[in-house]
């Protein structure tokens, strides 16, 4: 499931981070999907992770900026995320390696970036442009 036009919010810094992010959870399902080494897998992992914490914090600091009024509900949906990734993280750990944890959080992980984006990302884009 790759990034789309009508995923965009229409801020460009947000709109490239989203496309990695997709290139990324593509790649990590790939990845999966043709038994590579576990090594990579984790290495994504790692990456997604990291990214996705850039990513947010500068989201975040980008709705502050505007005044968001959504800003709270959010930075919630991001913890609540973050935790969701660890949560992945630490059952590959624990499985071993196994590939199939990747697999079936892969889906997960698009599906919730897909809804995040189209129902709460987009609102940012839909404000910042409203005269204040």
């Amino acid at each position: 499931m790759p990034w789309t036009p009508n995923l965009s919010v229409g801020i460009s810094m947000i709109d490239d981070q989203h496309k990695m992010w997709f290139q990324k959870a593509e790649a990590l399902f790939e990845a999966g999907k043709n038994n590579r080494a576990k090594e990579y897998v984790g290495e994504l992992l790692d990456f997604l992770d990291d990214y996705t914490k850039k990513h947010f914090a500068d989201e975040e600091k980008y709705m502050l900026s505007i005044q968001y009024p959504g800003y709270q509900e959010q930075k919630a949906a991001h913890t609540a995320f973050i935790a969701q990734l660890n949560k992945i993280k630490s059952d590959y750990n624990t499985s071993g390696g196994n590939l199939l944890v990747i697999l079936n959080a892969n889906q997960m992980i698009l599906d919730w970036l897909t809804k995040h984006i189209s129902n709460m990302d987009k609102k940012i884009g839909e404000f910042s442009k409203k005269p204040h």
